[in-house]
């Protein structure tokens, strides 16, 4: 006879004897560390320096998808976070909203992931929180975590600080997250799967900073709403339009297909391991050769004009120009 499947029921969100058992058996057992085992309703923390603080919720559908899962993308995303403030990523909180009949065996994949993403990526899951809600009431899980990290001391990274003719760099392809989770989502085939990108940012933005200190005015990664969103939070700030070249901006042939499939702008498509750098003109080609080291396909994609501000405009490889509008709605829902 077949084993009936573990799954998550209320009685582990009791604060009995049963959620005792899953987090013995679970979460402490995977995450141990120093500061988690004292098991206090807080973690206490030994830091010097200016400190960012950062914290991000994740409710992606589906939980699993090719190239990764819920668990990595939540540590990754706040420790990228944490990053794109010029800081060390040091410590992170974990919160779990597990809904009633999950399965146990993938509710421990999970935290095995949230395990090697956070060694990963240096960091440690140092306090947390655990939930069970009634079937019907969530959508498998959902994942908080907050994060501390210490800012670098050469760091200075403001919108303010973006100048005109400052370079525009992408360290990857774009779209590849976004489109993973959609393929999956439509059942969609081709040749090569569709992988996340999501990944860790800290390290490379350590060695940005470290060599070029302030002459990096300013870093965002390209999360929801892509990289045409991010571009116009910035130009929203500052007096200043950006222009683009279309050819610069690369993006993977199936993820190109799975786009134009879908009919969706790969501008506006989702990126868990995406960053735009802003830095002055002088190290723009330094900085490619570090972030190239890591992608090939690392590239400058425009400069940062006083031609048209507060607009987007993208250059195509025939020499025609276009406005890059807004992403006006939700285009890709539940993504992250």
């Amino acid at each position: 006879m077949e084993k009936e499947q573990e799954v998550i029921h209320l009685h582990h969100g009791s604060g009995g004897e049963h959620m005792t058992k899953l987090l013995n058996e679970v979460i402490f057992k995977i995450l141990k560390n120093d500061i988690l085992e004292v098991r206090h309703d807080g973690a206490f923390l030994n830091v010097q320096g200016n400190l960012a603080f950062s914290t991000d919720s994740y409710v992606i559908s589906p939980v699993f998808f090719k190239g990764g899962n819920i668990g990595e993308l939540a540590v990754n995303g706040t420790v990228n976070d944490l990053s794109m403030c010029g800081a060390v990523p040091k410590y992170l909180s974990l919160a779990l909203i597990i809904e009633e009949g999950f399965s146990l065996e993938e509710f421990t994949e999970i935290i095995k992931s949230i395990k090697q993403a956070a060694d990963k990526a240096n960091v440690q899951i140092v306090t947390g929180d655990t939930k069970v809600v009634e079937r019907g009431k969530g959508d498998k899980i959902y994942i908080n975590t907050s994060g501390i990290g210490i800012v670098h001391e050469k760091a200075n990274i403001k919108i303010r600080n973006i100048k005109e003719n400052d370079a525009v760099i992408i360290n990857g392809p774009i779209a590849s997250h976004g489109m993973a989770i959609m393929s999956e989502r439509e059942g969609l085939e081709f040749e090569s799967d569709i992988l996340s990108d999501t990944t860790n940012l800290n390290d490379i933005v350590f060695d940005l900073i470290e060599q070029f200190g302030e002459k990096i005015h300013f870093l965002r990664d390209a999360t929801r709403g892509g990289l045409a969103s991010v571009l116009h939070e910035i130009t929203t700030e500052i007096n200043f339009g950006i222009s683009l070249f279309e050819e610069n901006i690369k993006v993977e042939n199936q993820v190109k297909s799975a786009c134009e499939l879908l009919g969706l702008d790969p501008l506006y498509v989702a990126n868990e391991g995406v960053f735009v750098c802003i830095a002055a003109p002088e190290i723009k080609n330094e900085v490619l050769k570090i972030l190239q080291k890591t992608n090939p396909k690392a590239s400058e994609i425009g400069f940062v004009s006083g031609e048209h501000p507060s607009k987007i405009i993208i250059e195509s490889a025939f020499g025609g120009k276009r406005v890059v509008n807004p992403l006006v709605g939700e285009q890709l829902p539940r993504i992250c």
